[in-house]
């Protein structure tokens, strides 16, 4: 049986940099502890005998093909729609 203590806790509450009270201390000592208790119930399982499941749908390779999609517009009429531009290249303000 896992048991976290409150140093635990506490620590864990330090390094994610969040504030807890002491009934939340207690709560999620107590949470903590029966999630730990559950994942050791999970490790005891006997799985030897049993194939990975990697996936459930049964499909292989679900990939649509590629298509090419041509712009009905040519670049030189997307420029003219720019708020501005210089040669080929949009302007826009000064970035810092």
């Amino acid at each position: 049986m896992s048991k976290i203590n409150r140093e635990q806790i506490l620590k864990l509450a330090r390094l994610s940099k969040i504030e807890l009270t002491d009934e939340e201390v207690e709560k999620y000592q107590t949470e903590l502890s029966e999630i730990l208790d559950y994942v050791e119930l999970l490790d005891s399982v006997d799985v030897s005998g049993l194939k990975p499941t990697y996936q459930v749908s049964g499909k292989t390779n679900a990939v649509r093909a590629d298509e090419v999609i041509r712009l009905q517009a040519s670049p030189d009429e997307l420029k003219n729609i720019l708020p501005d531009s210089q040669g080929r290249y949009i302007k826009v303000g000064r970035m810092i």
